[in-house]
């Protein structure tokens, strides 16, 4: 029968066991990467939805504006648009194939923040292509502050939200002075008002929702 050897645990020459303290720093370094990961994957689930909403607007955008805006206008709107939620579509598609890996999951991110920012200057375009000039000032108001507030509720991400909020926010206040939409001042005036109100929302829901870390540091 053969003789079992006993394994040799004698600490090599050298070894520094790792100390309470190092232990509980990397503790709280996998709680944060967790917690990362999580918020992150949240995102991705929440970002088909957010994509279809917009797709919505858009389509109901274009049948107001079919009989009242050339044809060429709305296509190409239509076109920009689709560009943008497209290329959304196609990497959440791309992401959602490892929805828990934190490398996929921050790509995704990234790319978020330059696609909303591409489909809020697409979108803030339709001011000046599919909006009437005579387009009651309520409607311009839903335009360019109530489909933000609308693509903010469900992304729920401040970042990308903003970068969405802001050029149709830019564009539309551009489009009540340069073309100018019905009731230019007021409108602009209206605009304004709209979408500080958005952005201050995004803001104020962002740090309410934020939950700070456990401190798992020693002191």
């Amino acid at each position: 029968m053969a003789l079992i050897k006993h394994a040799d645990i004698t600490p090599q020459p050298g070894f520094v066991p790792a100390s309470p303290r190092d232990d509980i720093a990397r503790l709280a370094q996998l709680h944060r990467e967790a917690e990362e990961t999580a918020l992150l994957a949240n995102l991705l689930g929440r970002a088909p939805y957010a994509a279809v909403a917009l797709a919505i607007c858009a389509g109901l955008a274009v049948a107001f504006a079919a009989t009242e805006m050339p044809a060429t206008r709305t296509v190409t709107w239509l076109v920009l648009m689709l560009v943008g939620i497209g290329a959304l579509v196609r990497s959440y598609g791309q992401a959602i194939t490892a929805p828990f890996e934190r490398a996929a999951l921050k790509s995704f991110a990234q790319d978020l923040m330059a696609l909303t920012l591409y489909m809020g200057f697409a979108w803030g375009a339709g001011a000046f292509l599919v909006l009437p000039g005579d387009v009651s000032p309520l409607v311009t108001l839903a335009f360019a502050g109530g489909v933000p507030a609308l693509f903010a509720i469900l992304l729920r991400d401040r970042d990308a939200s903003l970068c969405f909020l802001a050029p149709v926010a830019g564009l539309s206040a551009f489009a009540c002075l340069l073309r100018p939409l019905s009731g230019s001042v007021l409108t602009l005036a209206l605009v304004f008002i709209a979408c500080g109100a958005v952005a201050g929302a995004i803001l104020l829901g962002q740090r309410l929702a934020a939950r700070p870390l456990t401190d798992l540091q020693p002191g």
